[in-house]
């Protein structure tokens, strides 16, 4: 797959002794990285027409949908959930569990691919990460 995205820096932001963010940030980034392929450029502006935008919008509501369905699953196995709202990920409050135990027992017992919330740091051991990047079939089930 390829990633495409911008930045947009300020052109009065300023570092605490007054250089240019926009200065630094253009020297780093162009120091550190060769840019996006034209190939990658061009489907970026495709995204960007109305055709791209109304497909943008279909799969934004499909991958939300996905989100619902695993936000109710986890609510009718007794979990809390957080997220999955504006974004396709939807957090389950384990109450205490660990999430390297609960992990294991989902990737053994369903053979289901989950993320351990103590990937994201101390906050998330608790929690287990579901991703809305599925089929609807794979959701479903």
């Amino acid at each position: 797959g390829v990633r495409l995205g911008w930045t947009i820096v300020p052109s009065g932001l300023k570092f605490a002794d007054g250089s240019l963010v926009r200065d630094d940030y253009n020297r780093v980034m162009t120091t550190a990285f060769n840019g996006a392929s034209n190939i990658v450029q061009g489907g970026g502006l495709s995204c960007l027409d109305k055709e791209g935008l109304a497909e943008i919008e279909k799969l934004i509501q499909y991958y939300l949908e996905n989100a619902q369905i695993l936000r109710d699953a986890a609510a009718k196995a007794g979990f809390k959930t957080y997220g999955g709202t504006d974004s396709p990920y939807v957090f389950v409050d384990l109450e205490g569990a660990s999430s390297w135990d609960m992990f294991s027992k989902i990737m053994t017992e369903a053979e289901v691919v989950t993320i351990p919330g103590a990937g994201f740091g101390p906050g998330g051991e608790g929690f287990l990460r579901l991703s809305a990047f599925a089929t609807r079939e794979n959701c479903i089930e």
